[in-house]
């Protein structure tokens, strides 16, 4: 399950619980709490070992390049 999907579903079961305060609440509220509410949630998440999709593949990306380096010096010795 992506990040997106983690945090979309919390957001749904947040959402479930306070249904009957959605109704009494403009959509601007709800919005403003999502907003406030989201960091933290990815905070908790990457605090659990998780992390997003795109900081996952940067992070691949530096270590294939590092490797790549570690070859290359490999090689001239």
């Amino acid at each position: 399950m992506s990040q997106s999907e983690v945090t979309e579903a919390i957001l749904n079961i947040l959402k479930k619980e306070v249904g009957a305060l959605e109704k009494l609440l403009p959509s601007d509220i709800l919005k403003s709490l999502e907003e406030k509410i989201n960091p933290e949630v990815n905070r908790i998440i990457e605090g659990s070992g998780y992390i997003k999709k795109t900081k996952y593949e940067a992070l691949k990306n530096n270590i294939d390049k590092l490797e790549k380096r570690i070859i290359d010096l490999e090689k001239e010795l």
